[in-house]
This record gives structure tokens, sequence and C-alpha cells, in this order.
């Protein structure tokens, strides 16, 4: 399916897209290569994770499901203002498809389709988000994923469908597997913002400012 790109939208798109909706913030990492909980690494005032989930709540509101693991007793208290649901996943050691099993898990038996966002994206904003959730339309046959850097990847919108591949994922297999595997359902948004996510001790200094 050719790449789209969506320059607007209006309210009555984003609420047909969202109404049964999902967003699943993935940020049980223990930012090993950081060297400190990227979660809290401030960014515009704001731990990076609060930041994050502001944004999924602003387009899909109570429907936010943030998934934690690592330094989650440090991390839950700066979400206690967020209308986000908190889960814990206790094997997040295990890799990133624990966290994605442990989201999908969570959400609702009303819940048609779920976004998967990861916490150290930071470049990505709430329009971002409204983009890609008005592109994607609520059509139930379709994968809605971000285009960065020459390829795909999340921000994704995954129909009811692809949850049991989900939760078959396993170790350091990410949503990526599923839109490798299904390339001929993908609705391409182009979204430069999620090239840019928080890893190492280089990303920490592109991100703050000097002293």
């Amino acid at each position: 399916m050719a790449a789209v790109v969506l320059m607007a939208w209006n309210d009555t798109q984003i609420e047909g897209a969202t109404r049964n909706l999902h967003v699943v913030v993935l940020a049980a990492g223990g930012s090993a290569r950081l060297g400190q909980p990227k979660q809290l690494v401030r960014v515009h005032g704001r731990p990076l994770v609060h930041l994050v989930v502001d944004r999924a709540v602003s387009l899909a509101g109570h429907a936010v499901t943030v998934v934690l693991g690592a330094h989650a007793k440090e991390i839950a208290p700066c979400l206690r203002s967020s209308s986000a649901s908190i889960v814990i996943n206790r094997e997040w050691e295990q890799g990133i498809a624990s966290s994605i099993r442990t989201g999908i898990a969570s959400v609702g038996a009303g819940c048609s389709a779920v976004m998967i966002l990861l916490a150290d994206q930071l470049a990505v904003t709430a329009d971002d988000l409204k983009r890609l959730a008005a592109a994607w339309g609520g059509e139930t046959k379709t994968i809605a994923t971000a285009v960065y850097n020459g390829t795909f990847g999340v921000p994704a919108i995954f129909p009811e469908w692809c949850f049991s591949e989900l939760m078959q994922l396993r170790g350091d297999s990410g949503a990526k597997v599923l839109l490798q595997r299904h390339r001929d359902r993908l609705l391409h948004v182009q979204m430069p913002n999620a090239a840019m996510d928080l890893d190492t001790p280089e990303d920490l200094e592109l991100v703050l400012p000097p002293p």
C-alpha cells in the first residue's frame, strides 16, 4: 500500500478512529546503555515518561496503559496525576516482547485496536499520534505504521486480529516482526519525529541543554 501523508484532520475523524482504540506505552526497560532510568530523564521540565504518556492521553483519554518494569517504584509516582492505567511487567528482563504481551493482555474486551508507543520516543508529538489515528481511520483490516529513516515501525496501530500474534512474541522481538510479516496490509504514515529515541549518553546530550 502506498505511503500516506495526512496533513490535516478534524475532530470527527479522531473521534471515529479512537472510539475503540487503546494506547499501550512501553516503559519497562532497564536503560542499561544509558546508565540511568530514561523514563525519569527530565525533558521540558518533566520526566520523559510523563511527557510521552500525556501525549498519548491527549489522543485516547483514559484508554491508555503504561507498562512499567525496571525502576517501577520510582517511575509510577510520576504518573500519579495521569488518567492512564499502569500495569507491571515482572518479566521485563526477558525483553520487549514480554512488555508487549503484558500490555495486550491488559486491554479491555471492547478494544478493537491497540497503538503501541515507546516511552523514549520523545520527539513524537500529540499531533503525530492524532495524524496516525486519523490516517488509520478505524480500518480493521489495516495496520497503520509510522515511516521514518527509510523504514517503518512504532508508533503503529494493530487491529484486534493482530493481538494473538503479538501475544506470541518472545525475547527482544518487537512489534516490527508483525509489520514485516504483514507488509501487504500496512498503511504508511510519514513521521520523521519517530526516528529520535533515547538509548545512550550521546542521545542524552542531544536532548538536554548544555550546562
